[in-house]
């Protein structure tokens, strides 16, 4: 239920350490939702990202982690993996008593939990559409979060769109080359058709609008269909049409395979960057 803005002193306070863009999409929720602006903490060390912080948000962030962060019931670490574990030195100290929501790729709970002296972890994989609320994001907890605690990372992460939980800690690197990397690869196709839209005759403007306006129908047809996307690929591919020459040209070239293999070494830099940075 949203929170009444007359209700802030009985509201949780919520500090995000980092405030780039996937800690304003949470903010610009949790406002939306009636939490007070007064009981959101922000340390950000970047002048820049504190001033668009201010303006946006009406929220004056902090240049540096200190005892204020102490009265924070949920922590939220929307940091770079390279700079979490200075972060988490700085802050650390500060939070013992928190419930702490990572957004940051690649770092494993195990690092976090050595870092911090807490088990009471969740770790989340966003994607950048949560900026406008149509997110696709999954989560998981460490055994010592309870069902309460997570119900509150819930109401955190309602706002920037959809969420799931999953059971191994591992199944976040698949997420991660998935869903967190995935809006790239919709970029890239989109990218592709308009110019192949553009060769064929068209303006840019106008294979821009046919290309997006297409997977957008695209998707929501699959969102609301209780058929899995090959069924629907079928329906629209009559065998020897325009639909099938495009297709064969694909399978003869083994873009599937190439795709797949495409996510599986996003899914290994995921691993990389939590030996590499979680140490």
């Amino acid at each position: 239920m949203p929170l009444s803005p007359t209700a802030s002193h009985d509201a949780p306070l919520i500090a995000f350490i980092g405030g780039g863009n996937m800690a304003s999409a949470l903010i610009g929720g949790l406002l939306r939702q009636g939490h007070a602006r007064e009981r959101i903490l922000v340390v950000e060390p970047w002048a820049e990202a504190r001033a668009a912080l201010l303006r946006v948000h009406g929220i004056a962030a902090l240049a540096e982690a200190g005892p204020a962060l102490a009265q924070a019931d949920t922590v939220v670490w929307a940091v770079k993996p390279q700079t979490f574990r200075d972060a988490a030195a700085q802050a650390g100290p500060h939070t013992a008593k928190a419930l702490h929501l990572s957004v940051a790729a690649g770092i494993r709970s195990d690092s976090i939990a050595r870092w911090l002296g807490s088990e009471r972890i969740v770790r989340c994989m966003p994607n950048t559409p949560a900026l406008i609320g149509l997110g696709m994001s999954a989560l998981y907890a460490r055994p010592a979060v309870g069902a309460t605690e997570r119900t509150r990372v819930e109401t955190i992460m309602a706002p920037t769109g959809e969420f799931l939980w999953v059971e191994g800690e591992a199944q976040l690197d698949a997420v991660t080359a998935l869903s967190g990397s995935g809006p790239a690869y919709v970029f890239y196709f989109l990218e592709t058709m308009v110019r192949a839209g553009t060769s064929m005759g068209l303006s840019t403007a106008q294979a821009h609008q046919l290309a997006v306006g297409t997977f957008v129908g695209a998707a929501q047809l699959a969102q609301r269909s209780d058929e899995p996307p090959a069924v629907l690929r079928e329906r629209v591919t009559s065998k020897g049409g325009t639909t099938y020459a495009a297709l064969q040209c694909l399978e003869q070239n083994h873009v599937a395979e190439h795709f797949m293999r495409a996510m599986e070494a996003a899914r290994e830099r995921a691993r990389e960057l939590g030996d590499e940075f979680g140490a």
